[in-house]
């Protein structure tokens, strides 16, 4: 399923909030920790590009991917201006590129977006694939008890001058995934536009992902409590995986 597609034109707005510098500041904290200097860093699901232009300010090689377009057209817009950056529309699941990189990144709960266990391990085998001899693989997601408790069958409001929305959630227990219903009214000029965005996220265990890396051949996993170095809890809501080849 291809999300964000008018979500992409709001989205930073909607993402104010996120502290992408201390994100940024923790990547760079436990790729020192283990001794680790990536050059050619490859993101997955990189949205409109927020994270990415951290990553291009590093001065790393970045080659960046999303399925989606339209993320990708404002990503573009965004990115212009830095040389260190390449943009491709692929696919977490079957992405493919001939090369091999030091790190592979992947934030904002893309790999929850996975919904099928065996297509998560899939991935990440073709992340294994992707990286050198002891590279690395960073990512987050929602965490197990955020998408069932916090997120759960709960409806959130946000008011603010340009957008207003609801969204709407449905935890099914059968699976464990979690439905979001948004609808949005987004001012323009004297008039709101509406319009409706589907998502489904996949709540994971810490366990079920540590055992899909390993079954990939991942060798050393660390799990932290969001982009913090505390170690995660039982009410963790953001995990932050990090694992090498």
């Amino acid at each position: 399923m291809e999300a964000y597609i008018e979500f992409a034109h709001i989205y930073d707005k909607l993402m104010e909030d996120v502290d992408y510098a201390s994100w940024i500041d923790f990547i760079k904290y436990i790729l020192q920790a283990h001794d680790k200097k990536p050059h050619e860093v490859l993101e997955m699901g990189c949205g409109t590009g927020n994270f990415t232009s951290l990553l291009c300010q590093e001065g790393y090689a970045v080659t960046a991917f999303d399925l989606s377009e339209d993320m990708l057209s404002v990503a573009y817009n965004k990115l212009d201006s830095y040389r260190n950056i390449q943009l491709f529309k692929q696919n977490m699941v079957g992405f493919e590129f001939n090369k091999e990189f030091d790190a592979v990144i992947s934030v904002c709960d893309s790999i929850n977006y996975i919904t099928e266990y065996s297509e998560l391990i899939k991935t990440f085998v073709n992340v294994y694939s992707h990286l050198k001899s002891d590279g690395v693989f960073i990512f987050d997601v929602n965490s197990y008890y955020k998408l069932k408790n916090v997120i759960g069958n709960n409806v959130f409001v946000e008011d603010n001058e340009e957008v207003f929305y609801v969204w709407e959630n449905e935890y099914n227990e059968d699976d464990n995934t979690c439905e979001f219903y948004i609808t949005f009214f987004v001012k323009e000029q004297e008039l709101y536009k509406r319009f409706d965005e589907l998502h489904i996220e996949k709540a994971y265990t810490s366990l079920e992902i540590e055992t899909a890396l390993k079954k990939s051949g991942f060798r050393i996993v660390k799990v932290y409590d969001g982009y913090s170095k505390e170690s995660p809890t039982s009410e963790s809501e953001r995990l932050t995986f990090f694992a090498i080849k």
